[in-house]
């Protein structure tokens, strides 16, 4: 092959990788995020470009983002306004991508100022309608006895949770957490966030074993416990620890209540506070 046809390969090599590095994008997974927290397509295609390329005219950022020149000046105002774009004084104008943690800052403090906003103006008017029709919550509540019954319940509501759980164990057996561990790793590889508080009684071994998938933090002194899953579904722990034994001493409430759970999550917290990381 002659050397001006390698020279025309290798330019032809280049434009193609540099074909290929435009056309990437963002994950499937990313784009899901920003769309959930009100991002639209283009606006998601057009920072992304930003933030690949720097600074761009809006005529280059649209033949790089793919968004039609007639809606990208209406996507970039749009981007701006919500915290995501910045723009220079040159002519023509430059535009570029902000920090995305500050982005993500500006867009969470808008979004709850626009909460507490709309909050208020929903409850205004219908916390008086709801008082006045008579009803009332009826949540549901159950009693639960028994350690075969409460321990169930607990890993069931392990198993089926989809972004946190809380747990705190005045007393758990070695069984129990060998249990509770194969379900408490499958939460910690789908990004379920694990919190743990327990007492200073459980041996070393398992406190190592469960620190692995979960922050674990160890109260000296701790009474009573339980498990707050998705800051919804809750089970309260009202009798002595849990153990290997089939004793029916043990009660617990297991509730499917926003508002308690919300309690019990308060109470968690404060504990937290002092208690010690493993």
């Amino acid at each position: 092959m002659p050397p001006w046809d390698k020279g025309e390969s290798f330019v032809g090599d280049l434009n193609t990788k540099k074909m290929r590095l435009d056309r990437m994008s963002i994950s499937d997974k990313t784009r899901k995020s920003l769309d959930k927290i009100g991002l639209t397509s283009y606006e998601i295609r057009t920072f992304s470009s930003l933030l690949k390329a720097g600074e761009l005219t809006a005529s280059d950022l649209s033949q790089k983002s793919g968004v039609p020149y007639s809606k990208i000046y209406e996507v970039l105002g749009s981007l701006e306004e919500k915290g995501w774009v910045g723009s220079d004084d040159s002519r023509p104008t430059k535009y570029l991508a902000k920090s995305p943690a500050t982005a993500l800052e500006t867009t969470k403090q808008r979004l709850d100022s626009e909460f507490k906003d709309n909050q208020n103006v929903v409850l205004n008017e219908l916390i008086p309608l709801y008082e006045k029709s008579g009803t009332s919550e009826r949540p549901d509540i159950w009693v639960l006895s028994g350690n075969v019954n409460i321990i169930s319940k607990i890993l069931e509501m392990i198993d089926s949770c989809k972004n946190e759980v809380m747990i705190a164990v005045p007393r758990a057996s070695e069984d129990l957490v060998k249990q509770a561990l194969p379900k408490l790793r499958l939460l910690h590889d789908k990004g379920v966030e694990i919190t743990i508080l327990i007492s200073d009684s459980l041996d070393k071994e398992s406190l190592k074993a469960i620190s692995r998938v979960a922050t674990v933090k160890v109260k000296k002194g701790l009474f009573g416990g339980g498990i707050i899953s998705d800051k919804r579904y809750v089970v309260i722990l009202l009798g002595p620890e849990l153990s290997d034994s089939t004793s029916t001493d043990i009660v617990a409430i297991w509730a499917d209540h926003a508002g308690l759970a919300g309690f019990a999550r308060e109470y968690f917290e404060y504990l937290l506070k002092d208690s010690k990381k493993v």
